[in-house]
């Protein structure tokens, strides 16, 4: 075949436009992602490894480290490890935090039975608190940091380098403004804030940008029916490992018996806090004074830090019809 050499012009010129075109598209796509690093009692409650599952599958969001809270060091890494490498993901670091609290292991033991947390592929940080502050610290651009478990981690971050702070923003699942668990109309001392109330403390008091669903939201998320269903049966390899676990741990409750994971999803805290850090649209958010006492309750005072609180849902649906398509879609 002859070409001649306009038609070769032609055709190096387009592709020259057509890359000039695409590449600053593709680079702008990439810079709207925002930085996430994610701390998780992972382990304990399942709904952190359904969040881990939200996170992951969120376009908006850059995960760039997970690291383990409040304990358990030689169970809850491995938890993390074992989902993110069969997600792909082992360009996300895992950070181990203080071993502090909880001992032992958890309802997804069974899950990670013989993983080596040593034969994760990517980076694994045995101080993930000092990991946290220097992604932070080094970040050129904003950092958001989920918070979903206790926070002893956050607290000793914020004592060895409170400037992260000024860097960072804060999304967390913590507290009770009006409501309480199970859709109680009386408030009550969440897990999160009791398990550490001094950390939590400093977390409120921290002058960074901070965000949170209470119970008042993030306790009120069930998926069932059609939506549960979608997920139970999705291909998809990050839904699937979801519900791998989910069964795991449901047998580890129910002395063997996972029948109650063909059902529904058990309260899903954690994964309104992920939302969170990708929109508010179908949320109700107030600025409240919040005060975090000895006993674990986060209480309203006028006299205390502001802090941005989704206290109501404006379409509870919407937001489950978010999780199941973020989760099931490819």
């Amino acid at each position: 075949m002859r070409i001649s050499l306009k038609s070769s012009w032609t055709v190096a010129v387009l592709a020259l436009a057509v890359s000039l075109w695409v590449s600053p598209r593709s680079a702008s796509a990439s810079e709207k992602k925002t930085p996430v690093i994610l701390d998780t009692d992972i382990g304990d409650d399942i709904d952190d490894t359904w969040a881990l599952g939200v996170l992951l599958k969120s376009p908006e969001l850059d995960l760039k480290l997970v690291v383990t809270d409040y304990g358990k060091v030689n169970y809850r890494p491995r938890v993390v490890a074992k989902f993110l490498e069969g997600a792909g993901r082992t360009d996300v670091a895992v950070g181990v935090g203080l071993d502090v609290g909880a001992q032992g292991d958890g309802g997804q033991a069974q899950w990670i039975r013989g993983y080596n947390l040593q034969a994760y592929p990517g980076k694994v940080y045995s101080d993930g608190v000092q990991a946290l502050i220097d992604f932070i610290m080094k970040s050129d651009k904003s950092v958001i940091l989920i918070a979903i478990g206790p926070a002893p981690n956050i607290g000793e971050a914020l004592r060895r380098e409170p400037r992260i702070a000024e860097k960072g923003r804060f999304v967390g699942m913590y507290g009770s403004v009006r409501i309480g668990y199970g859709g109680a109309k009386t408030p009550a001392a969440e897990w999160n804030v009791k398990a550490d109330p001094k950390a939590c403390r400093q977390v409120f008091t921290a002058p960074w940008d901070m965000l949170i669903t209470p119970l008042d939201t993030c306790g009120l998320i069930v998926l069932k029916g059609d939506r549960y269903a979608q997920v139970r049966n999705s291909q998809e390899p990050i839904a699937k490992m979801v519900i791998e676990n989910y069964r795991t741990w449901t047998a580890s409750r129910n002395k063997g018996d996972a029948s109650g994971a063909d059902k529904q999803s058990s309260t899903l805290f954690d994964c309104v806090a992920v939302y969170l850090a990708c929109s508010q649209e179908f949320c109700q958010v107030e600025k409240l004074g919040l005060r975090v006492t000895d006993d674990g309750f986060t209480r309203i005072d006028d006299t205390a830090k502001v802090v941005s609180a989704a206290t109501a849902w404006k379409d509870q649906g919407a937001f489950e019809d978010f999780l199941v398509r973020r989760l099931t879609s490819r």
